[in-house]
């Protein structure tokens, strides 16, 4: 015999208790039995509009589409043959036709070299890069005499803003040489002079254009 609660209530076991207990628990508002439905929120009116569109065949548009890739197609085409040709890009054709009357005479620049290897051949590597320097001076003084004056130093002449870059690189290599043996007082041995020497050949020759 099953003894009751002293409140008189029916005991919590068997299936009345169980049945009370889930009434009880459905009664409870602080739970929630039912998920609301996830409602997507409305797309804005642009991107309906841009579906729309994307989704419905525009023949002029795709015309369109398509001369533009071939056009650019064409363009790149153009400027791979333009390169492998060596006319190089068009806005640099001012600046290189500037930089070829700097050149020397390819005489003269040959007697010149001939002078410095003959100089180099008997170890005296830096009356050699001497020599391309002062005569590479005479060069821009016969070709710019408005530029030298006598108080710029050989490093003043190689940062003139005048002088193209590729002959004022091909200066400044040798005259960085020629500075390390007047003023650090180091001898040049045959590396310096062969890069003096291939500072001036680059600019001088036209092999060295084409490099």
């Amino acid at each position: 015999m099953t003894a009751k609660p002293p409140d008189g209530s029916a005991p919590p076991g068997g299936a009345d208790g169980f049945a009370e207990a889930h009434r009880a628990l459905l009664a409870d508002r602080s739970i929630q039995f039912e998920l609301q439905q996830y409602q997507p929120s409305e797309p804005p009116g642009w991107l309906r509009w841009l579906l729309e569109f994307l989704a419905t065949d525009h023949p002029a548009m795709r015309g369109s589409l398509w001369a533009i890739g071939i056009a650019l197609a064409l363009i790149i085409l153009f400027l791979i043959a333009r390169r492998l040709a060596g006319s190089g890009w068009p806005w640099r054709r001012g600046e290189s036709a500037e930089e070829e009357s700097w050149r020397p005479a390819e005489a003269p620049a040959r007697a010149l070299l001939g002078e410095a290897d003959a100089l180099a051949a008997d170890g005296r590597f830096a009356e050699a890069a001497h020599l391309l320097l002062f005569r590479s001076i005479e060069d821009i003084d016969s070709r710019r005499p408005e530029i030298v004056r006598p108080a710029l130093t050989s490093r003043d002449i190689a940062a003139l803003p005048s002088i193209p870059p590729r002959p004022r690189g091909a200066f400044a290599r040798i005259a960085m040489a020629v500075e390390r043996s007047l003023f650090a007082r180091r001898a040049l041995g045959e590396g310096d002079w062969r890069e003096c020497r291939a500072a001036y050949e680059e600019f001088a020759f036209a092999e060295g254009w084409r490099a």
